[in-house]
């Protein structure tokens, strides 16, 4: 479903190049496991989720930093091609793009190790410039916590916060978060317990305006200062599960862009669960999913 958004959405977040291992079982302590592939293919948290809120109808500003070498030129022209403004990507010299080393097994499931590189490179003043007059601010926590900490305090508009991994941040980041997006483990982390109702616990815990939780399967919950509700899982069957790796991304990328669009948080929760729920079912961080009808091809 493509919209017509309202304003501009700036994610600030990570951008890798992903390595993707297809093997039977991840490997334990100590242990190599011999699997298919490599795939490489862009990825990064940050910039996946650029990509899902393009596709999802938004007018999408990137910023992050990627190497001067082959395989940050690479990240830039995947963006480009997917309609993502890259104004806001930094080439540093003599700093390697950021990798993310993935095993993906045959039920979809996926283990995943990040090597930074010029990810940790994102300064006070490239956040600045890219969030200025932005509808939508999306602070991704790959990057770090100071990047999110810059992106809170320079957004204008609306400024989602998503919180994987959980890092410190400051109480006035977390205050404005509208809302915090983060999984069950990740809201459990939060809170210091599984929750039966994680999203108001999460939202009691940082003081956010609003709170997102990912159910996985199950869909999502959220809540805010007034009401809360929980969106139920579209049913996937598990033959038909590919890969998640990126589902969460899909989720948050398309959440704001129907925020940016105008919704409300129940529409846009509801939205980006089918958007996920579609995703898993491709291979890859972009394969397309709802928020292109599937039409796009996996980078």
């Amino acid at each position: 479903m493509t919209l017509e958004p309202q304003g501009v959405v700036v994610v600030v977040g990570g951008i890798n190049q992903d390595v993707v291992v297809r093997a039977e079982r991840r490997p334990g302590a100590g242990e190599t496991v011999v699997g298919d592939g490599p795939a490489v293919v862009p990825g990064g948290k940050g910039a996946n989720t650029a990509v899902a809120a393009a596709r999802a109808g938004a007018s999408v500003v990137m910023c992050g930093a990627v190497g001067d070498d082959d395989a940050g030129r690479a990240q830039v022209v995947a963006l480009a091609a997917e309609h993502v403004d890259t104004r806001g990507v930094r080439e540093r010299v003599g700093t390697a793009t950021g990798v993310a080393m993935i095993v993906v097994t045959p039920d979809g499931e996926n283990s995943i190790a990040v090597g930074r590189g010029a990810n940790a490179t994102v300064t006070g003043p490239d956040v600045r410039r890219a969030c200025a007059g932005a509808a939508v601010v999306l602070a991704q926590t790959e990057v770090g916590a100071e990047p999110a900490d810059w992106a809170a305090a320079a957004c204008a508009g609306r400024f989602v916060l998503s919180l994987a991994p959980v890092l410190p941040l400051r109480a006035e980041t977390l205050a404005l978060a509208d809302p915090v997006v983060l999984n069950e483990t990740e809201a459990a982390e939060v809170v210091g317990r599984a929750a039966d109702d994680p999203a108001a616990a999460v939202l009691a815990a940082t003081g956010a305006r609003a709170v997102v939780v990912t159910l996985g399967a199950r869909g999502a919950a959220w809540a805010d200062g007034a009401s809360s509700g929980r969106v139920a899982g579209h049913l996937v069957a598990a033959d038909d599960v590919v890969d998640t790796t990126g589902a969460g991304d899909c989720f948050t990328g398309t959440l704001a862009a129907r925020l940016a669009a105008g919704d409300s948080l129940e529409l846009a929760v509801t939205v980006a669960v089918a958007a996920a729920a579609e995703s898993v079912r491709r291979p890859g961080a972009r394969r397309p999913g709802l928020s292109d009808g599937g039409q796009s091809g996996t980078p």
